[in-house]
């Protein structure tokens, strides 16, 4: 999963108008990620390639249990939460980032193969949908742009800025399932996550900044 992971981003800034910035929700939709490629770049984490770990993906992420546990994104969830809140002095903001933090776990749950753990343990789960393209595949552009339309419908402002944020996810996503695969892992593959991941969230502040939701009482 990766546009689909900032689907619950999409919604949270739909739910409500309290919620955080798009740029801040679209870092916390990732923020396992960017901890997992910086732990791997240290060696805390590790993944290796194996052409045959899944039909979408050749990717053997067999050692991640600070990032992909359910604990662990627990625990990022809630640092994430309670920075948002320390922040914004708004509850429902915190909670909301939390949240979408939290919901990495649950749609890497679907596609990726048994290598996610509830506390770090052996006893790894997965759905593996990235074995079976014609049902993930439609999954993660469903969700996004199921998403993406919430966001716009319950939001105002010029249309070009959510466009180009579509398009870009959308290159992207192409690129992810499309382009050749590395043949190794390496700083390089973790840097180039990392700066997709960093281009999607600035992108996204550029789109919050230019909408606000129907019900926030300062629209103009």
């Amino acid at each position: 999963m990766f546009i689909g992971h900032f689907a619950p981003a999409l919604a949270a800034a739909a739910i409500s108008r309290r919620a955080p910035g798009l740029g801040t929700l679209f870092i916390g939709a990732q923020l396992v990620d960017w901890g997992f490629f910086a732990f791997a770049m240290v060696g805390i984490e590790h993944m290796r390639i194996d052409p045959g770990a899944t039909v979408m993906v050749p990717y053997d992420l067999y050692h991640m249990p600070y990032t992909h546990s359910l604990l662990g994104a627990g625990v990022w969830a809630v640092i994430f939460g309670l920075l948002i809140f320390a922040l914004l002095r708004e509850i429902v903001a915190g909670i909301l980032a939390g949240m979408v933090v939290l919901t990495h776990w649950a749609l890497d749950w679907l596609v990726h193969r048994p290598d996610l753990t509830l506390a770090g343990g052996k006893t790894a789960y997965g759905l593996g949908l990235w074995d079976h393209p014609a049902i993930a595949i439609p999954l993660e552009l469903g969700i996004t742009l199921g998403a993406f339309y919430w966001y716009v419908r319950s939001t105002r402002g010029p249309i070009g800025p959510p466009l180009v944020l579509l398009a870009m996810l959308l290159l992207f996503q192409a690129i992810n399932w499309f382009a050749p695969h590395p043949e190794t892992v390496g700083p390089g593959l973790y840097v180039q996550a990392l700066l997709a991941f960093a281009v999607a969230a600035l992108v996204a502040r550029w789109v919050g900044t230019n909408r606000w939701h129907k019900r926030a009482r300062d629209w103009r």
